[in-house]
């Protein structure tokens, strides 16, 4: 349950980090952000899921490049439904996706995101 608190925190940090640096991406509290979290994660676990499996053969073809697309489409489509976190274009989507990829990345390297090993 810690584990699962965690992630959920780290996540909106990382959305506030990502508001500072992309143009266009913007997350005006904390609260926003934990709130832009959950939102994302259920499109992601439902209409992202739907979306990956439809376009898997593009996505192979690509490197699983194309995902950030997708990521990105999910990221815009989101901010459509919580108040306070705005993705103004397709391309701030993009790069925010591809920012919230690399930190997501970087957390796992420094072991913020490892899972417990029995």
């Amino acid at each position: 349950m810690l584990r699962l608190l965690l992630h959920w925190i780290l996540n909106a940090v990382a959305l506030l980090i990502v508001s500072h640096f992309v143009e266009g991406f913007h997350v005006s509290s904390l609260i926003s952000a934990l709130i832009a979290v959950i939102i994302i994660g259920l499109f992601n676990a439902t209409l992202g899921l739907f979306l990956k499996i439809i376009t898997l053969p593009l996505g192979i073809l690509t490197f699983g490049i194309f995902f950030l697309v997708i990521n990105a489409v999910i990221l815009w489509f989101s901010s459509k439904f919580v108040p306070g976190f705005a993705v103004t274009t397709f391309g701030a989507a993009f790069w925010g996706a591809l920012a919230l990829a690399v930190l997501h990345l970087l957390f796992g390297f420094i072991g913020l995101s490892k899972k417990k090993r029995s």
